[in-house]
């Protein structure tokens, strides 16, 4: 029920995902990276049961293989960071 954001900043604004305020180190960035991604799949796995409620099994079957995606990213970057 509403209008798609047209400006950046209103993007980053409601964005989940935040960026750092300064420099940090590579370690630092994989582990948020992968943060990030797990963050992202929680929301999509919310957004499943959502339009699953909603009973539209379109957008929860997009969601899913979104949510996918980003939890074999987070895993991904765990094992790296050991």
């Amino acid at each position: 029920g509403r209008l798609a954001p047209l400006r950046l900043s209103e993007i980053t604004e409601a964005s989940a995902i935040r960026d750092f305020d300064g420099p940090v180190s590579a370690a630092e960035m994989v582990a948020a990276l992968g943060a990030d991604h797990e963050a992202a799949a929680r929301r999509l796995r919310d957004l499943v049961a959502l339009a699953e409620e909603a009973g539209d099994p379109v957008t929860a079957d997009l969601a899913t293989a979104r949510s996918a995606f980003h939890e074999t990213a987070a895993w991904m970057l765990r094992a790296t960071a050991r």
